[in-house]
This record gives C-alpha cells, structure tokens and sequence, in this order.
C-alpha cells in the first residue's frame, strides 16, 4: 500500500519565493542556457499550488502508485479546497487507514484502485469510512542523480 508522511507547514511555506526561469525553451542536447536570456523569477507556490492555504505537500512510502508516475520518496502536493472525482488521485483515510489511491465510481460503488498490479482494488463498502483528505495536483521527483527513498514493505497491503 502507498501511504504519505505530511509535513506541517502549508506547501507554499515550503518553497523558495523565487527561482530563477529562462525565457528561452531548452532543446535536449543544448549544453546551458545563456544568462541574457532569463527572464525575473518564478515564483514556484503560485505556479504549482492554485489554493495555496488548503495545499500541503507529503512525502509517499510504498509503490502501489508507480504506473502513475508516483514512486516512494517522492513528493506530492495535494489541494484540500478541489473535489474529488471518478479518477482523481486522492489521499484518503480508509476505516482509519491513510492510503494514496485514483478514487473510482461508477454505479453508485465506490472504490480506491491502485495504479500497480500487484494491488487488487479496494472497494468501499456501505460501512466503511472513506475520507478523501485531498486531490492530488503534482508529483515532484528526484532524476536519476539522486537515490530514491524505499518504502517501507510493511507499509503495503
């Protein structure tokens, strides 16, 4: 199972108020962009987070949301203020259980569905309790260059 470790601090808390933006694209293979060509500074929070106060970021341990894209260690934001949808990807509490699942519905069923095979389905009965903390907006990741943070295998179901 995915799980996430929330961090205090609201996302926007978390982020640099600027980092510096080229105004020119960067082809592959072009060895760096010239300095003549940045533009002022980009301020990551509003480009990254659309309601700032209600987003948090959380780091996610276990692999059940590869296919995805989402791997342990990295980082996701998820915005309370949005509504969750047939096929959002959510963070939800689950009869007491915090889970990193696409929420699903059709036909008045409900279920939390793994983005790995190796994960069956998890439907949501009339008397469990679902809470759907928030919608997953972004994933941030470390490249090749940095190690990946393992999940904890005790972690998945």
């Amino acid at each position: 199972m995915t799980t996430i470790l929330p961090y205090a601090l609201p996302a926007a808390a978390l982020l640099p108020p600027n980092l510096p933006l080229y105004g020119c694209p960067v082809p592959a293979g072009f060895p760096s962009p010239a300095d003549d060509h940045q533009e002022p500074g980009l301020d990551l929070s509003r480009h990254l987070f659309r309601n700032p106060a209600s987003t948090f970021l959380a780091r996610v341990v276990g692999d059940s949301m590869t296919g995805a894209g989402i791997y342990a260690g990295d980082l996701i934001a998820v915005d309370r203020a949005r509504t969750a949808h047939d096929g959002s990807i959510v963070v939800a509490v689950l009869d007491g259980e915090q889970t990193l699942k696409r929420l699903r519905q059709h036909a008045g069923r409900t279920w939390l569905e793994a983005e790995n095979d190796h994960y069956a389905p998890l439907e949501v009965h009339a008397e469990a309790r679902l809470e759907v903390w928030g919608v997953v907006t972004h994933v941030i990741h470390a490249l090749a260059d940095q190690p990946r943070v393992r999940g904890n295998a005790s972690a998945r179901r």
